[in-house]
């Protein structure tokens, strides 16, 4: 007796049509990722040392593209560089800036100044910026007071 199996592995299969769309799911997750990174990350890179910035009625500077070197008085009169977070010596402020200048004279630096510090500290740094030959020295005001005394506020 000779049994006839039917459809034992020769018969046709369905193949499914391809799927056209493309799945975003794996982009969406990607970009979930990396807007937490950066909104963890952003506030870390702004940070600096706080001050109390004085008020004036003076306009701001016109932006420009390079980055300005910038030096911090804090209330306590210790002088910081750029972001870091430990003081730096009178005596070593201006090799230090000359430094990361890469001796380029004409480069902007801002002097950042608490309110409650002493006046000839900051003129102090300012005539230590101008004494290592720096021509481009300013000083940061607090902006939205000094728009605010424009306006006669």
């Amino acid at each position: 007796m000779v049994m006839l199996l039917r459809n034992a592995g020769g018969g046709r299969r369905k193949r499914r049509a391809p799927i056209a769309e493309i799945n975003v799911t794996p982009f969406v997750d990607v970009m979930l990722v990396l807007l937490v990174v950066f909104m963890i990350t952003a506030p870390l890179l702004a940070s600096g040392v706080a001050v109390d910035l004085p008020k004036t009625r003076a306009a701001q500077l016109p932006s420009s593209d390079e980055q300005p070197l910038v030096v911090t008085v804090d209330r306590d009169g210790r002088v910081f560089v750029g972001t870091q977070d430990e003081p730096v010596e009178m005596e070593a402020l201006a090799p230090m800036l000359l430094a990361v200048a890469q001796e380029n004279l004409e480069k902007r630096v801002y002097v950042r100044g608490d309110e409650a510090v002493a006046y000839g500290k900051v003129i102090a740094v300012l005539s230590l910026l101008q004494g290592a030959g720096f021509r481009n020295a300013g000083m940061v005001v607090d902006p939205e007071t000094a728009q605010r005394m424009m306006k006669g506020g």
